[in-house]
């Protein structure tokens, strides 16, 4: 059995530069951070009481024979449960409370009457009837597996309970059973399964769990997941399952974003756990190509709606972004192995650019609603047509309701992604006001981040020897300094000494506003600039804009930095920034003019942006993230 832990535990034995810390060896004290967790916290009854309501738990409680009824919905619910339970157990880890605990045991022992006799467990598929893996490219049934997988290891290692590890391994053994070579062959067209396999063997020591697992990554591009016959649609597409090459010859991700990540997280489990450098250097390959030409500036990345899908490279549409929940926190998980396993900064800057600007904009502020779909661009006076249009501001659920419980599991594990450690120390990769423990060295981490720059880190408790402390230095961090020492932004800034309790460190990154350009290759948002600040992406939204100004008409000035301004009374507290900028004159007789034709006189403006996570919390109004340039 290996040691309790977060979300991804490598064993001893694993092909990996740093190992998370315990889940005791990780915890939000205060600042932004602990807000936005206890927003979270505050979130998990509503998301059991729209479980409910939505007819989710129904559905289990019928294949439990505690209740009557038939079916309702699609046959991925069972795993909107199955994540709300995760979310459940790393929120109690990190605090306990009798309730939380009541739910999970309470719905453990529905999950385990449910189940079948041999293992199988699909509550839809079970009272409708229907075969067994007769669809898979579209029941998600061994998706529905993954889920209750994770769960069940995060019930295990967060709360010492096992009923529901039990029904896991139960139907993993039922898996192993029925795919794998020499038996059936087709994948479920939605992956999960691999990751969730390996952690499966992670907790329990059982081999068959990872092999199974390498057989689903290896079988992977050979078409076995892709539906069968012609379907001219999207989903007669190979690549829409990950399907079209084999993982060791792609060389970006393509089709479903969610599903992409998710099986290449899996393949980097499988990589670490087997030792296996090849699949490993693939992986890593792929996720550079993705995020050098397929990632919003916001870090989010799926840019078509249609099959909610990767584009071809440079395809990043603001106004069209896809941008989907699930494909941010996809990305973070699979970002998080890579640094594992290489201990490389560039998935630590990954995971922050992440977390504060694909994963966060996806939760209101307060009243627990979700965006499904993330765009950067809503036009004045968007009508939102499907349910899952950001027109229509955030939402309380969704009729596919992947994205809510996944925000909920995510933000209640946060805490297993500030740190990690080694034998040798201890390395700060996100900076929250924090207590971080790692081999006898314990410190304290007091920040106003990501509105000020300044860190401290505090020894309280070091070991009797030589260890060394990493500090990680973003990308954007110019002119950083770490004890009045200049150090080069990227990598870590690495100190290595005997600790004394009182120890302290200070970084200090200075935080000026940035206004970039994209690649003229992004053809979509040439002639504008997209303004950040440290870890954030700002934005501009209507309610900041004076009187009678439409955003459409905007020009910012990108001669003059942007200046910011912290405002406490504003959006739960947030620095916006100040800009020089004009107000076009409106739109012409005609979009088409004639080349070298002078614009209409503008006049100069004031632009007030704010960080893109907070837009939409005082109603769906226009925003953008690109801002077309001042005479451009």
């Amino acid at each position: 059995m290996t040691a309790a832990g977060g979300p991804a535990v490598p064993t001893s034995t694993a092909a990996v530069a740093l190992r998370p810390l315990p889940l005791s060896g990780s915890r939000v004290v205060g600042g932004f951070w602990a807000r936005r967790l206890e927003a979270n916290r505050a979130a998990l009854p509503l998301g059991h009481e729209r479980l409910l309501e939505a007819g989710h738990l129904g559905n289990l409680r019928i294949a439990a024979n505690e209740a009557t009824g038939t079916a309702q919905g699609a046959s991925f619910w069972d795993s909107d449960v199955y994540k709300w339970l995760e979310a459940v157990a790393w929120e109690y880890a990190h605090s306990p409370d009798e309730g939380l605990l009541d739910h999970l045991r309470r719905l453990s022992r529905t999950i385990a009457a449910a189940q079948r006799d041999d293992g199988y467990l699909n509550s839809a598929i079970q009272l409708r009837g229907e075969e067994r893996y007769a669809r898979l490219w579209t029941s998600h049934e061994l998706y529905c597996a993954g889920h209750l997988i994770q769960a069940a290891v995060a019930a295990a290692r967060a709360t010492g309970e096992v009923q529901l590890l039990r029904v896991a391994t139960r139907f993993a053994d039922h898996l192993a059973d029925t795919f794998g070579p020499d038996r059936r062959g087709e994948l479920d067209g939605h992956p999960v399964v691999e990751m969730a396999l390996v952690e499966l063997y992670r907790q329990t020591g059982t081999r068959r769990y990872l092999d199974l697992a390498r057989h689903f990554v290896e079988a992977r591009g050979h078409g076995h997941a892709a539906k069968p016959g012609f379907d001219p649609s999207h989903y007669g597409d190979p690549a829409h399952y990950s399907d079209r090459l084999p993982v060791r010859e792609a060389e970006t991700l393509e089709g479903h974003a969610v599903r992409a990540l998710y099986f290449a997280a899996g393949a980097t489990d499988v990589a670490i756990e087997t030792g296996d450098a090849a699949l490993l250097a693939a992986v890593r390959r792929q996720y550079d190509t993705m995020r050098r030409q397929k990632q919003h500036i916001t870090g989010a990345v799926g840019s078509r709606w249609d099959g909610e899908a990767f584009g071809e490279a440079y395809e990043l549409p603001p106004d069209r972004a896809y941008a989907e929940t699930c494909a941010a926190i996809g990305a973070m998980q699979w970002a998080w192995r890579l640094l594992l396993a290489t201990g490389e900064s560039v998935y630590a800057d990954q995971i922050e650019l992440l977390v504060y600007n694909a994963l966060l904009p996806a939760v209101s502020l307060r009243e627990a609603d979700y965006f499904y779909v993330n765009t950067l661009h809503r036009r004045t006076g968007a009508r939102g047509d499907v349910q899952r249009s950001p027109a229509h501001g955030r939402r309380p659920w969704f009729n596919c309701a992947c994205c809510p419980p996944n925000v909920m599991r995510t933000l209640a594990g946060l805490p297993a992604y500030l740190a990690t450690g080694t034998e040798d120390g201890l390395q700060v990769h996100l900076y929250a006001q924090s207590t971080l423990t790692s081999g006898g060295l314990t410190v304290d981490v007091e920040t106003d981040y990501p509105w000020d720059g300044l860190v401290t880190v505090t020894v309280r408790e070091a070991p009797r020897r030589e260890v060394e402390l990493a500090l990680r230095m973003p990308d954007w961090a110019e002119g950083s300094t770490v004890d009045d020492k200049p150090v080069a932004p990227g990598g870590y800034a690495r100190t290595r000494r005997v600790f004394q309790p009182g120890d302290q460190l200070r970084l200090r990154m200075p935080m000026p506003a940035r206004v970039l350009v994209a690649d003229d290759r992004v053809d979509a948002t040439r002639g504008c600039v997209a303004v950040t600040r440290g870890p954030l992406v700002y934005a501009v939204e209507q309610p900041d804009q004076p009187a009678g100004v439409i955003l459409e008409d905007l020009r910012l000035d990108p001669a003059t930095p942007p200046r910011p301004e912290h405002r406490p009374d504003l959006l739960d507290g947030v620095t916006v920034l100040r800009a020089d900028g004009a107000l076009a004159r409106g739109p012409a007789g005609s979009p088409y003019l004639p080349y070298g034709q002078p614009p209409a006189p503008a006049r100069s403006t004031d632009i007030t942006l704010i960080p893109y996570y907070a837009w939409a919390n005082r109603g769906p109004h226009a925003m953008r993230v690109w801002i077309p340039r001042r005479n451009a």
